[in-house]
């Protein structure tokens, strides 16, 4: 093993899903890919930004957008529907659960909108495959190997005369989560990056970074007369883990300095949040953040657990966007919710939900058309049967890139989806 590449599976592992994801570590990266990744063009900083945020586990989207007035509801769930008296209304059949306060004033002020009853065809109720097939933006029957942000990177970043990255490179996209979302993988390399959870980056990944990134050159010297692209392919990895190292340290920096214009309640996910607004605030030329909330998977005891997780969401989100008001980003940023699935209609006989398929999902920003879009699901139907969707996932993810992020979604997606009518 090379000595300035990492020596251990625990190093390569934590090197590509942690603080420091700059680029997939290989000891034979092969010269184009060193060649398109130092030809990759540097974002504007006056473009849109998106934020994705993941409810890992599925949502249970009849208990967040609640179809009080509709006695099938609460004759599928005798336990866990909402009374009526509780939810905040949206209209005369439909409110949001009671802990979502927050999100509903933004609701009532036009920054937020529900997508209702989204999903796909044949849907699968795997956390793992959906998750793909959200991720990926694949049909149920066909897998990719990149996800629908990288695809959206391959064509952003096209082009042979854009001027190169510096070596102090900023990422084209940043997730706030344990693992790199499969949403970010390209067919080419991109310039991704991955923060830690809560307020501070780890200090075991910046020490590992500086012990790889300061071994001596030796080894390359060592190498002089073995094959040139070899030698070249180690000298690419070392001056990756350079960058790697100072984008740690000036994420970091900029994290420590960062003041927010919104009080933020505890918690990662909703710490999370405020460094990625200061990250926005700093003028990153970052176009795509991912945030994660996990536990939404409410087998059993959902009422009390569910309810914990949308007041996290909400207060979360509340804040990040008056935070972003109050440094005058609002206009510059959307953020969109997603989940893998929904959970079925009826309750179990664990007082909780089952892995379903449809949910809605929430759109956030100052640019936002009113609040209800698609329509609700219908909940006439047979025992144990599912939501069938009335939103196609992947026209949300059109919308979003046509209208928001400003690219041709089609080739994105690699076939034409309605587009809808969330964005003003």
């Amino acid at each position: 093993m090379h000595p300035l590449l990492p020596s251990t599976r625990r190093e390569f592992l934590r090197l590509g899903t942690k603080g420091v994801g700059l680029l997939a570590f290989s000891r034979f990266a092969p010269q184009f890919l060193v060649q398109s990744t130092l030809a990759a063009p540097r974002p504007e900083k006056d473009r849109r930004i998106l934020v994705l945020v993941q409810l890992a586990g599925g949502n249970d989207g009849l208990n967040t957008v609640v179809p009080y007035a509709d006695p099938a509801y609460h004759a599928l769930r005798p336990t866990l529907a909402l009374k009526e008296k509780d939810v905040l209304r949206l209209d005369d059949h439909l409110g949001l659960h009671p802990s979502m306060a927050p999100l509903h004033a933004l609701l009532q002020e036009g920054r937020m909108g529900v997508v209702q009853n989204v999903g796909y065809p044949n849907p699968n109720r795997s956390h793992f495959r959906s998750t793909e097939i959200w991720e990926t933006a694949s049909a149920s029957d066909e897998s990719l190997s990149s996800g629908w942000i990288g695809r959206y990177l391959d064509n952003a970043c096209a082009g042979a005369d854009a001027p190169p990255f510096a070596r102090d490179n900023e990422p084209d996209a940043i997730h706030v989560s344990a693992e790199v979302p499969q949403s970010f993988g390209g067919s080419v390399p991109h310039n991704t990056y991955g923060l830690s959870l809560g307020a501070r980056a780890g200090r075991d990944d910046v020490a590992l970074l500086e012990r790889l990134a300061s071994r001596p050159d030796a080894g390359l010297a060592a190498r002089a007369g073995q094959d040139h692209d070899e030698t070249a392919n180690h000298a690419f990895l070392r001056a990756t883990l350079m960058d790697s190292l100072v984008a740690e340290k000036r994420i970091q920096r900029i994290i420590d300095a960062n003041k927010p214009e919104a009080v933020y309640p505890g918690g990662n996910f909703a710490q999370s949040l405020r460094n990625v607004a200061g990250l926005i605030a700093a003028g990153l030329s970052t176009r795509v953040y991912f945030v994660s909330l996990g536990g939404f998977d409410t087998h059993a005891g959902q009422l009390n657990s569910h309810a914990n997780l949308l007041r996290q969401l909400s207060e979360g989100l509340a804040a990040f966007q008056k935070d972003l008001t109050a440094r005058g980003l609002d206009d510059q940023v959307l953020t969109m919710t997603f989940s893998e699935f929904g959970r079925r209609p009826n309750e179990n006989e664990s007082a909780g939900t089952d892995h379903g398929t449809a949910a809605p999902l929430f759109v956030m920003g100052r640019k936002i058309a009113g609040p209800l879009h698609g329509t609700a699901p219908s909940l006439k139907l047979e025992k144990n049967a599912d939501l069938t969707f009335s939103t196609d996932f992947r026209s949300v993810y059109a919308t979003v890139l046509d209208r928001w992020m400003e690219t041709p979604a089609d080739a994105i997606l690699g076939a034409r989806h309605e587009r809808l009518g969330f964005l003003a």
